[in-house]
């Protein structure tokens, strides 16, 4: 990754002497937020936001499915289930129930790069929430009764997840993507690694990654720096050891191999769904706020231009749209298209010609406004909730290794021209694609033929 001091000024936490706090964004850059670097490592970042009375808290994990072996896929999920089923002093019931009480959200996700557990409350109930999660972050039982319920619990996710064919066509299209790179297998895991999981080794799992220099605590909201600290410290009391430094994202196995092809799920469905798409971009690329624009344009929103071409101009769909993935090291760029059986050659040829269209003459000067505009009130709008901010500065300290004030993002995103995004289209577009099918369907073969051929 390149040096975090070198991007917008960002200072990395491991330059940072522990029991010290950095100024990383003041009110002059529109918000503050400061960090601290806990003996042990242990990273407090948090942002104060004027004129609100809640407070979003989370404790982030740099771990998620791509820290797994083939045989333990799907573990940082299950723990995540399991961190929520007691510790030494609450039980499952007194966990939900204290923030429900005071009218609070928690919950956690897992991704294939993270892990995080989160609550939203009013601001006096803060230290509550801190209390808890820190709770459950750092003291979980991992008990063998609770391993076997979650099992049958995290079984049934996976049944409702293949039971949605959408969400079926984007585990296919990432398994025909990255194979057996640890990108390619799907965040729950399978039936056979779910069955197979033993209390023991999702135990070694836990106390390998959730150690504090692995963490990041962040809040959002109407907070005191030095009063959070106080209390995530209080909280971290018995496992800040004072020895370690914060830890960066170890390197991942590059999936350099990357493949292309078609792969066709057979089931006998209303509608068929279809994904093609082709290598994208890191998260840390310059060219990202580009491949954003070009995003918007061509799927994301009802002026795209993929949703004039299939749905408007044809009736052939009803949820068309592109999208970006960015991990450490590549990313994805797809187009998703739900259609019936009968319909799938012409629009897989519509999804194609738009393409080609994109990369014979780039967008429009309009295209390039309205696709600025959707991306810069979508983001200035999403900050408007403290859960939103505190992501934000969480994914700046654990993933990204930069924090561009909102009016730095919004000049990046203005800088986009019809030329970069002309170049990043070809880059991108022009690579071999992959497609991925969901649907009454017996074979590969038709669609191979379909996505080879050329254009016109």
């Amino acid at each position: 990754m390149t040096n975090a001091r070198s991007r917008a000024g960002y200072f990395p936490a491991r330059e940072q002497r522990p029991g010290t706090t950095r100024t990383l964004l003041s009110e002059t850059d529109g918000s503050l937020v400061k960090r601290t670097v806990l003996p042990g490592g242990l990273r407090v970042i948090t942002e104060h936001v004027p004129g609100v009375r809640s407070a979003s808290f989370g404790v982030w994990a740099g771990v998620g499915s791509r820290d797994e072996t083939v045989a333990m896929a799907g573990s940082a999920h299950f723990l995540e289930h399991l961190l929520f089923k007691g510790t030494p002093t609450r039980e499952a019931l007194e966990i939900s129930s204290a923030i429900e009480a005071v009218g609070g959200d928690l919950n956690a996700f897992t991704t294939k790069e993270y892990t995080c557990y989160y609550a939203r409350v009013l601001d006096q109930d803060l230290p509550l929430a801190i209390d808890i999660i820190c709770d459950i972050a750092n003291n979980a039982l991992i008990r063998k009764a609770d391993v076997e319920q979650e099992r049958h619990v995290i079984l049934e996710e996976i049944a409702m997840r293949d039971d949605d064919q959408a969400d079926s066509a984007h585990e296919l299209f990432a398994e025909a993507m990255f194979g057996d790179h640890d990108l390619g297998r799907p965040i729950l895991g399978t039936v056979d690694t779910i069955k197979a999981a033993r209390a023991a080794s999702i135990q070694r799992f836990y106390a390998k990654h959730y150690k504090p220099h692995k963490l990041v605590v962040a809040v959002a909201g109407n907070v005191d720096h030095a009063t959070v600290v106080r209390q995530v410290k209080r909280a971290f009391a018995h496992v800040l050891d004072g020895e370690s430094l914060p830890s960066e994202r170890r390197a991942m196995r590059a999936a350099n191999s990357i493949g292309h092809g078609t792969r066709v799920l057979t089931r006998k469905t209303e509608q068929a769904h279809l994904i093609w798409g082709v290598p994208g971009l890191a998260r840390d690329d310059q060219r990202r706020y580009a491949v954003g624009v070009l995003n918007a344009v061509l799927g994301g929103g009802m002026s795209s231009r993929l949703f004039q071409e299939v749905r408007e101009k044809r009736g052939m769909a009803y949820s068309v749209y592109s999208f970006l993935s960015g991990f450490a090291d590549c990313g994805q760029v797809g187009v998703y298209v739900g259609t019936q059986p009968a319909n799938i050659d012409e629009v897989l040829q519509v999804v194609k010609r738009t393409i080609a269209d994109v990369i014979a003459n780039g967008i429009t000067a309009d295209e390039l406004d309205r696709g600025k505009g959707q991306i810069k009130g979508g983001m200035v709008l999403g900050l408007e909730d403290t859960g939103a901010r505190m992501t934000r500065i969480a994914k700046a300290e654990l993933v990204t290794g930069e924090l561009p004030s909102i009016d730095e993002a919004l000049r990046r995103i203005d800088a986009v021209t019809l030329a970069d995004v002309a170049a990043v289209a070809r880059d991108l577009f022009t690579q071999s694609p992959t497609l991925a099918i969901v649907g009454p369907f017996r074979s590969a073969a038709r669609f191979e033929a379909s996505l080879t051929s050329r254009t016109v």
